[in-house]
């Protein structure tokens, strides 16, 4: 048995998947500006109604077809409009499209409630879909708001993906199961059931999908928490690695000049004093110690000084270390570990090795306390909106070092901006003090 696709109009349904898309681009971060989102929106409308009206006929065969690209359109929506992933992109279009299914259900079905034989007015019938879809918009807006992030981004694994592409395939099939058969256990013959089935399938699917969304934001929040403590550890462990070897070095600083005291006053050839002169110049690299007036900020700028110094790179501070004894060991480690470690896998890239320059500054201002951390780069820094964007290929398990920065910032009620401007990469952070 064949037979055309629903009797909703194609317009409608058009309409309805647009507004559904709207909800989460206006949630979303944008790609593009706003202006271009606008003609965006339009042209993107204008298509899905040109679309969704030429296969008002098509044959049952090539309806699932039709409305798998129409699930298409709205992602490329979606992708085009929010700085989003793929992944991202099809979640939130399978959302937009069970949403979309839900309103043009709902209102046909009220439609027909009260026009049976007849279409309403077309004044009524404007204001009965802006009604509508406008209601069930804006209660989606106000819910799904509360748990996305605000950068849109979940992170999405495919496993999460493909669970709400199972979940989007099943209330479609069931909610349409009608229109393609009526020979089944689950199926209804009388039209004003039909439409029963349709609205109250594609509500469950909307329910079902919003847990899944909140799940996922969950996951997604406690796995950068998760990522962010691991990053605060292991600056912490590198503080105390570090701690050790300067123990050990000064050990060792200490014993060599004993020893070539004793050697000086036994004798004093010529040889020997060149020999050990060139010894003392090179034991002074150990002298790259800072002396600040913290001890883990001494700790950390004489590690990251050490490293520095041997592969070419120019390391210099102007560091008021007391400012900073407020303040917990771990968040310590934790800003200048991964400020520096950042800054140094800049310079690495530089071939010019006169060009790796590094700058720490810590002072108060006011009654701020303010970190900066100045390094030369060159090429082009993926910074938007005064987030450092991470280079790695890995994405996913990468790029929480600024994150972390920003988490230890915010404990203490503080900021976080980066600049970049005439080969500078500027990374200030500003906390008030106590």
């Amino acid at each position: 048995m064949t037979t055309v696709v629903p009797d909703i109009p194609r317009i409608y349904t058009a309409l309805a998947e647009w507004s559904a898309c709207l909800v989460f681009i206006v949630l979303l971060k944008k790609r593009i500006p706003r202006l271009k989102v606008i003609g965006v929106s339009v042209a993107a409308l204008l298509v899905q109604s040109i679309f969704l009206v030429l296969t008002d006929e098509v044959w049952i065969i090539f309806w699932i077809p039709c409305m798998a690209l129409a699930v298409l359109l709205m992602i490329i929506f979606l992708y085009i409009c929010c700085d989003i992933s793929y992944l991202e992109a099809s979640y939130f279009g399978i959302q937009a499209f069970v949403t979309a299914e839900f309103s043009a259900s709902l209102e046909w079905q009220i439609s027909r409630f009260f026009w049976k034989e007849s279409m309403p007015p077309f004044v009524v019938q404007g204001l009965l879909l802006l009604g509508i879809y406008g209601v069930v918009d804006v209660l989606m807006w106000y819910i799904i708001r509360r748990y996305l992030p605000k950068d849109g981004r979940m992170n999405l694994g495919k496993k999460e993906f493909f669970s709400a592409l199972i979940i989007g395939i099943a209330v479609f099939a069931v909610s349409n199961l009608s229109f393609v058969t009526t020979n089944t256990p689950f199926s209804s013959q009388y039209s004003f059931e039909i439409a029963n089935i349709r609205t109250l399938v594609d509500l469950g699917g909307i329910a079902m999908l919003y847990a899944h969304l909140v799940q996922c934001c969950e996951v997604a929040v406690r796995r950068e928490l998760e990522a962010v403590q691991n990053v605060l550890q292991n600056q912490y462990q590198q503080y105390k690695q570090s701690r050790e070897s300067i123990d050990l070095i000064n050990y060792k600083y200490h014993d060599l000049k004993h020893q070539i005291a004793v050697l000086r006053s036994e004798q004093d050839p010529e040889k020997r004093n060149e020999f050990l002169n060139k010894m003392e110049d090179e034991i002074k690299q150990y002298e790259l110690q800072n002396k600040t007036g913290n001890k883990v900020l001494d700790t950390v700028l004489t590690s990251k000084s050490l490293y520095c110094d041997k592969h070419g790179i120019t390391l210099t501070s102007v560091a008021d270390g007391s400012l900073l004894d407020f303040m917990d060991i771990m968040d310590i480690c934790s800003i200048f570990g991964n400020a520096l470690d950042n800054a140094i896998e800049c310079e690495l890239k530089i071939p010019d090795k006169e060009k790796r320059l590094i700058h720490v500054t810590v002072i108060q201002q006011k009654n701020f306390l303010m970190m900066r951390f100045e390094n030369y780069f060159e090429g082009k820094l993926n910074v938007k909106e005064g987030r450092f964007a991470t280079t790695k290929k890995e994405k996913q398990f990468h790029g929480y070092g600024i994150k972390s920065i920003r988490y230890t910032a915010n404990k203490y009620g503080g900021a976080v901006d980066i600049d970049t401007r005439d080969n500078w990469f500027d990374l200030k952070i500003l906390i008030p003090m106590p």
